[in-house]
């Protein structure tokens, strides 16, 4: 059976006169893969030496690159894509592109090829983020860009920032990466302390989000912290943990003109002081991508 399987995958045929799959002209073969995912293309190369070269047509690959992914490539020195077929041009975009100083980073989706961008907060103006009686830069590679802001305590607590970027046409969705506690590794394994933690279960933050062609999501609000005053013992699951918190969607329906795109979190009610968080980045990713990323993370 397994001579069979071979003589069928490599072009022979099992009766000695048939055809096989070696037999299917390439441009055929090119034709199905712009059908199907990269994942499956590279699974399908390994079948025999026909396959091996339609996955490797640049006709196959461009399907799978956003239509303006030159505008990602300028992002890039030249000298790293001139010569590189589309295929590895799929592979290179596949990987982080880090922008503006390395603040920034745009990658294709390795399934779908669709566009995702990440924020670090070192891009975003962080209200007291120069007094270090307030805010720390905290090295840690739990972080997407290695580094997080840590709020030890603050009255006025504001986070905004801004993209522009040629988005491809999509609808997107905008959340912010939080930290409620201070971790740290203590013989090797990760504790988490909460001594600053407070102010979050007073008043609830309100996220914002804008885009230049008039698109507003309406203002969310959400009480980052909701430990029962009266079982703080037992804590709740938005503690210790890395939460994204959705601030809401846009729609991009070209990436001529680029899009900009505006975000911000805050609680300004300065009655009381707040701290004990970290802010990491914001991640603008395509909304059914996010989605099918939160389902596989509760089947889990």
């Amino acid at each position: 059976m397994g001579a069979s399987l071979s003589n069928l995958t490599e072009g022979g045929s099992t009766a000695g006169n048939g055809t096989g799959l070696g037999d299917i002209p390439e441009s055929c073969i090119a034709g199905v893969f712009t059908y199907l995912t990269p994942p499956e293309i590279c699974n399908l190369a390994r079948l025999n030496r026909s396959f091996r070269g339609a996955a490797s047509s640049d006709t196959v690959w461009e399907s799978k690159l956003p239509p303006n992914y030159q505008d990602l490539l300028d992002l890039i020195p030249p000298e790293r894509y001139q010569n590189l077929c589309k295929k590895d041009i799929f592979s290179l975009l596949s990987r982080p592109v880090p922008f503006d100083d390395g603040n920034k980073e745009v990658w294709l989706d390795k399934v779908t090829g669709r566009v995702c961008v990440s924020i670090s907060a070192k891009a975003m103006a962080i209200t007291g983020i120069e007094d270090r009686r307030y805010w720390n830069w905290v090295h840690t590679g739990e972080s997407r860009f290695n580094i997080a802001a840590y709020l030890h305590q603050i009255w006025w607590f504001e986070v905004d920032g801004v993209l522009k970027f040629p988005f491809p046409a999509d609808v997107y969705t905008l959340s912010f990466r939080i930290h409620l506690g201070r971790f740290s590794k203590r013989l090797g394994r990760r504790v988490c302390s909460f001594d600053q933690t407070h102010g979050w279960d007073i008043k609830p933050v309100r996220f914002e989000l804008s885009t230049s062609d008039a698109q507003e999501s309406s203002s969310t609000e959400s009480f980052l912290d909701d430990c029962d005053k009266d079982d703080e013992t037992n804590g709740n699951h938005k503690r210790g943990c890395w939460i994204e918190y959705k601030v809401g969607e846009f729609i991009v329906t070209s990436s001529d003109p680029a899009t900009e795109v505006r975000f911000s979190m805050k609680q300004i009610d300065c009655t009381h002081s707040k701290g004990g968080i970290y802010v990491d980045n914001v991640s603008i990713i395509p909304s059914d991508l996010k989605l099918g990323r939160r389902r596989r993370r509760m089947l889990k």
